[in-house]
């Protein structure tokens, strides 16, 4: 007999209108005993079951990370579609970013750039045939993360459909730019749950937002926080949701 838990799943992979959103910060796989293990990261991802996940700092082709395309590596092993967003060329030829990991090819990507003042930063965008993923890492000044706010709502009054944000905002729940996006995102995740560091997380800079100025029904089913202390320095996040557009 299934035990509470396997039977919630099992009536959640059921359901034709549930998306499981996850994000991770992946650290190029590199976890907190310093070594580089894409199969790690990718059993973490495996674990969590997610229809599309927001990946952020993926290197591809740099010396770096030895010509690898790391999301590409990542998608292999999670038997997933892998779309990547560069956010600068680095270290050889390569190129750092964000990736969107998914069950399903979009229907659209586009990659937006975004302020940056020690590095440009970028919002990587997959539209699918029920809702939008965008996939950030924003930068570590705090006017850029603010600037960042106009240009991710206009964006996202371009789609008529569930519109979700997630990454790594480097912001903490208190501060001005998290309650200037309060204005027209709910936070899906549990804002009282730390992120970072991964071993011993401190504060929460990883989010799951939907744009709520939408006329759309997006019903929460759960959210959680993976413990999972050693393949990147952030935990990764995941929400479970029902989509009624």
């Amino acid at each position: 007999m299934l035990g509470s838990l396997e039977a919630q799943e099992l009536r959640f992979f059921k359901n034709e209108k549930a998306l499981r959103i996850m994000s991770y910060n992946v650290r190029n796989a590199k976890g907190m005993d310093m070594k580089t293990d894409y199969a790690r990261v990718a059993n973490v991802i495996n674990g969590v079951k997610p229809g599309v996940v927001a990946i952020q700092e993926v290197d591809k082709a740099t010396k770096r990370s030895k010509g690898i395309d790391v999301l590409a590596e990542l998608a292999l092993l999670t038997d997933a579609h892998g779309t990547f967003g560069a956010a600068i060329n680095y270290d050889g030829g390569g190129k750092y970013g964000v990736g969107i990991l998914s069950k399903e090819p979009p229907l659209n990507i586009r990659s937006i750039a975004l302020p940056g003042s020690e590095e440009a930063r970028t919002v990587l965008i997959a539209e699918f045939e029920d809702y939008v993923l965008a996939c950030t890492h924003w930068s570590l000044t705090e006017g850029d993360r603010i600037a960042s706010i106009t240009i991710v709502n206009e964006l996202a009054k371009q789609y008529n459909k569930p519109f979700f944000l997630a990454g790594d905002f480097n912001m903490t729940p208190e501060s001005t730019e998290c309650f200037l996006l309060a204005e027209s995102w709910e936070a899906l995740n549990n804002l009282n749950e730390n992120t970072f560091p991964s071993d011993n997380p401190d504060r929460c800079i990883d989010y799951i937002f939907l744009y709520s100025e939408m006329n759309s029904t997006v019903n929460v089913l759960q959210n959680r926080i993976v413990d999972e202390p050693i393949a990147s320095d952030h935990r990764p996040i995941f929400v479970d949701v029902e989509l009624y557009i």
